[in-house]
């Protein structure tokens, strides 16, 4: 059963709920676990394929798109956006900012597939591990957060947030909107 939380607001509307905070702050220790096992998963090469690992850049490439056998990427950034994609072990990854401040991470191995888009100042992460397919957009300052493991989904934009499987988990910080699958 999907977790969903949407922020809730005291009567000035300035403030958000302690229950909120607390959500947040679990929100962002899963995020870093995440973050953690795809950095060591992509140092230690994980393990069971022979793929070798692909890294895209936009800029200094206007459109970098990288290939080695099984693994790819692809990266696109146009008016000072900055996007990068990598991938290992069949996994695709592919990242597109558009404006300035825009920024897109995305990461993909074993099978996975990671799809980031932001816009207008946005910053969108999508991270899939074994299988998973993750997706992120990001727009208007926004910062949009997208981890799908094991053959789960986990979706984030500006119209909400979807998990959908095991260790699935998204969040976004512009509106407090997350889910999380365990």
């Amino acid at each position: 059963m999907p977790v969903v939380s949407t922020p809730v607001a005291s009567a000035t509307g300035a403030r958000f709920s302690s229950l909120f905070g607390r959500r947040l702050a679990r929100a962002g220790a899963v995020f870093a676990a995440g973050m953690g096992i795809a950095a060591g998963m992509s140092v230690a090469g994980g393990g069971i394929a022979s793929a070798g690992p692909v890294m895209c850049v936009s800029p200094p490439s206007d459109n970098d798109i990288q290939v080695s056998e099984t693994a790819s990427c692809g990266a696109k950034a146009t008016d000072a956006g900055y996007a990068r994609a990598s991938a290992i072990e069949s996994g695709t990854a592919v990242s597109v900012a558009n404006g300035e401040g825009s920024m897109t991470t995305t990461y993909a191995n074993g099978f996975g597939t990671s799809l980031g888009t932001s816009t207008s100042s946005g910053q969108a992460y999508a991270i899939s591990l074994g299988g998973g397919i993750a997706r992120a957009s990001a727009s208007d300052g926004a910062t949009t957060v997208a981890i799908a493991g094991w053959g789960s989904g986990a979706t984030v934009d500006s119209t909400g947030v979807d998990c959908v499987g095991a260790l699935s988990f998204a969040f976004n910080l512009d509106t407090g909107q997350f889910c999380a699958m365990r």
